[in-house]
């Protein structure tokens, strides 16, 4: 056996401590990746969802009291959205065009069970499946997507497909927060939607709500719509949410569609400008329709909220989130932050068609728009100072000087954004109760 010298000794030590140095450095770096890795995904494996305006600077009894306002603005107010019928039953109008909505009626529905206000959500389900469901025939399981309240009847028999995107999504939700056993089976309800839904062949011209070869949500589920969709329907988290708890046997179809529907946004969004249009094929390029050419109108508003959404709830497109964030708010900042219209050409540029609100034309700083945009602060950074989110604080739903005033369109998304940005708009699990 050698025998160590006293050089070898030396050696020995400070190969030792090396060796201690290095264990450290990795156990360090390993810690940290973990950390890293944490504060990169989203609020559903964390649980933790960002209160943006107290991270601004606000108190949260102003933040409590600012979203509270909005809901009884729209629910209780004196120009409200909501209209209780008999002593079960409750509508959504879009007052500017005198109807009901799936669009409307569903987001009133999400509202409802974020905020826990079960009866407001039972009383627009009933009425929703009462009035619009169509309980058999070809299109059984959907929803007549308009109907007139004055008149008591369907202004359409056909669907618009994010109107029964935000009613199952709802409707898991509302399982998951009051269960099923309290006067309706929310579960069962959601899951009657999907299994008809799957069930459409074709047969009288109707078919699924997600086109099953593209694997991306249709504008209408029937005819040549069938074919081209719009952009404010691709809400990822949604998809993700009837992978986790819908349970019809179609999980990894639906987390299919919610990873196309992130890489269908980087083609449906310009690179510079970060703006889409309504209306889009598949591929993400625009779409004109008989009634309006392509650009980002109404509709477009609703995608900075959707991704900011998929961002904050699942965080697995992070990067190409974070570049869409700064990208459209460095657009929005180039034409004034409390002067930009809402309407524009891809390019930025300001479009020959405007598309009226009901029966009023004209480009507006909509509040809509200011709303959905403040949202992107979530994602972005490198936006030390907040100006979006300031803004939208700032922002006062009430009429404009020129006496219009939209507290359905405007009005939901302006409450859609403060709960999204006080973190009050949140994965509902089983187990939301007991949190």
């Amino acid at each position: 056996m050698k025998t160590l010298k006293i050089d070898d000794s030396i050696n020995l030590i400070t190969m030792n401590q090396n060796i201690k140095i290095a264990f450290f450095l990795l156990t360090f770096c390993c810690v940290n990746i973990s950390i890293i890795g944490q504060t990169n995904k989203g609020a559903y494996h964390t649980g933790t969802y960002r209160n943006v305006f107290q991270e601004a600077g606000y108190a949260q009894s102003d933040i409590d009291a600012k979203v509270e306002k909005a809901y009884k603005d729209l629910f209780e107010g004196d120009n409200p959205i909501y209209f209780e019928v008999g002593d079960s039953m409750a509508y959504v109008s879009d007052i500017k065009n005198h109807d009901a909505r799936t669009e409307g009626l569903s987001y009133g529905m999400m509202v409802a069970v974020q905020l826990n206000k079960k009866n407001v959500f039972d009383r627009i389900w009933r009425w929703s499946k009462t009035y619009h469901q169509h309980q058999d025939g070809a299109r059984e399981g959907y929803f007549a997507w308009s109907f007139d309240p004055a008149k008591m009847k369907r202004n359409s028999e056909g669907s618009a497909s994010d109107g029964e995107l935000y009613y199952v999504t709802a409707l898991l939700f509302a399982s998951n927060r009051w269960g099923n056993n309290t006067g309706i089976d929310y579960y069962g309800e959601a899951r009657r939607i999907l299994d008809n839904m799957w069930k459409k062949d074709g047969t009288g011209n109707i078919r699924n709500l997600i086109n099953t070869e593209h694997k991306q949500i249709t504008f209408v589920p029937e005819g040549d719509a069938y074919n081209w969709t719009d952009p404010s329907y691709h809400l990822p988290a949604f998809l993700e949410i009837w992978a986790e708890y819908a349970k019809d046997g179609h999980e990894q179809f639906y987390r299919d569609c919610a990873d196309t529907a992130r890489v269908f946004l980087h083609r449906a969004c310009h690179p510079i400008t970060g703006l889409n249009a309504d209306y889009t094929e598949f591929s993400g390029k625009p779409h004109s329709t008989s009634w309006m050419p392509a650009a980002f109108r109404y509709d477009s508003w609703r995608v900075p909220m959707n991704i900011a959404m998929d961002y904050n709830w699942y965080g697995k497109d992070k990067e190409w989130q974070e570049d869409y964030a700064a990208c459209i708010q460095k657009f929005f900042r180039s034409k004034g932050i409390d002067t930009y219209e809402d309407q524009f050409n891809l390019d930025g540029s300001r479009p020959d068609f405007i598309l009226k609100a009901g029966d009023t034309e004209g480009l507006r700083h909509s509040i809509g728009l200011v709303a959905t945009l403040a949202t992107t602060d979530t994602m972005n950074a490198d936006d030390k100072n907040m100006d979006f989110v300031h803004a939208l604080w700032n922002a006062k739903l009430e009429p404009y000087d020129d006496g219009y005033f939209d507290p359905y369109y405007d009005g939901l998304l302006y409450l859609f954004s403060l709960m999204h940005l006080s973190g009050k708009y949140r994965i509902i699990t089983p187990d939301y109760v007991s949190k």
